[in-house]
């Protein structure tokens, strides 16, 4: 009663259900209170399994609210197989708006494969991995650059040593017709939801689609036309769902980021000031902005460079910055 997560939900059932998963957790106004996590099932015989995901982290707002209307507007009817959403993964940072829970500090897509017996962040990533998507082909987890963070919108794949899955996952993520894509080698133990799947089986997608805390007009139809994008190519549906009028996107532009010298990181407290645009080419020693000390105002403001050449990927949005801060970070274009 204290430990685990609980449900009643039928998940190879036909037709569309909604429910919640529930994670016991104690607290002070509530002693036998349980985190509520929304779910949906909508499935019509045999055929492709996908699992849609957003809100693994809270203030990331593309994919909840796209997932949201997706929810609303799939009729078993226009399905083949099997479409799982989890709109709020991490549903306690959600209605914080947070990356993490304040619950128990979880950041969810650090926190895989869990354990069965942790905190609420660790038995829902538990459960996601060895339960939930085992049962499916493909997980799609929509994530942005959040509160903190603006992020070119660019999907992502983590390094498969199977070759033939990690075809596959390239396919599948040029199949988003985001503006840039890339592969990201986080290792075998990696923490994250697309870690998860590969151990799990499947074959694990994901992409930035903005940031800020907000989503704008054009953050929510690059996310809608993923969303249609993916569920077409699986043959999940056969026409687009959320954006039937959208137009056809241009090929994906391979990035690369493997090192840590492509990313410029504060060092002592300090303000930001950038001096480069989103998506912007930049070579290794060209300025990146200046680092002011506004507790020092006799002290000049510091020239900032960037060590390596490529398009700048995301940028810091909060301008007063602490020691190991990102502030901006380059990819390098990969041809072929």
């Amino acid at each position: 009663m204290h430990t685990g997560l609980t449900h009643t939900l039928d998940l190879d059932r036909n037709g569309k259900t909604s429910g919640y998963f529930g994670i016991p957790f104690s607290i002070d106004r509530s002693p036998y209170f349980q985190v509520k996590v929304p779910i949906c099932l909508i499935r019509n015989g045999e055929g492709p399994s996908l699992l849609l995901m957003a809100g693994n982290h809270g203030d990331e707002y593309e994919g909840e609210l796209s997932l949201a209307k997706l929810i609303r507007r799939l009729d078993p009817k226009q399905i083949k197989g099997r479409v799982t959403i989890l709109p709020m993964a991490n549903a306690p940072a959600v209605m914080a708006a947070k990356r993490c829970s304040p619950l128990d500090g979880g950041n969810l897509n650090r926190a895989f494969p869990g354990d069965p017996l942790g905190t609420p962040t660790s038995r829902l990533a538990n459960f996601l991995e060895t339960e939930l998507f085992p049962r499916h082909d493909v997980i799609f987890d929509i994530h942005s650059g959040g509160t903190s963070m603006e992020h070119l919108p660019t999907a992502l794949v983590e390094r498969n040593t199977d070759p033939d899955r990690q075809g596959r996952g390239v396919e599948l993520m040029r199949a988003l017709g985001m503006p840039y894509g890339f592969v990201a080698d986080n290792g075998r133990a990696s923490p994250t939801s697309m870690g998860a799947a590969r151990r799990a089986g499947a074959i694990g997608v994901s992409g930035e689609f903005g940031g800020g805390g907000t989503a704008t007009v054009d953050t929510m139809a690059i996310a809608a036309r993923a969303i249609d994008s993916l569920m077409i190519t699986l043959g999940v549906v056969e026409a687009p769902v959320l954006a039937p009028e959208s137009k056809p996107s241009a090929p994906t532009r391979l990035l690369s980021l493997s090192r840590h010298s492509q990313g410029l990181y504060a060092t002592r407290r300090g303000w930001f000031e950038p001096a480069v645009r989103l998506g912007d080419g930049v070579a290794a020693g060209q300025l990146a902005g200046w680092y002011h000390d506004l507790e020092r105002l006799d002290l000049a403001e510091e020239a900032l460079h960037f060590a390596e050449s490529g398009i700048v990927l995301s940028r810091r949005l909060h301008t007063m910055c602490e020691a190991g801060d990102c502030l901006l970070q380059v990819a390098e274009p990969v041809e072929g």
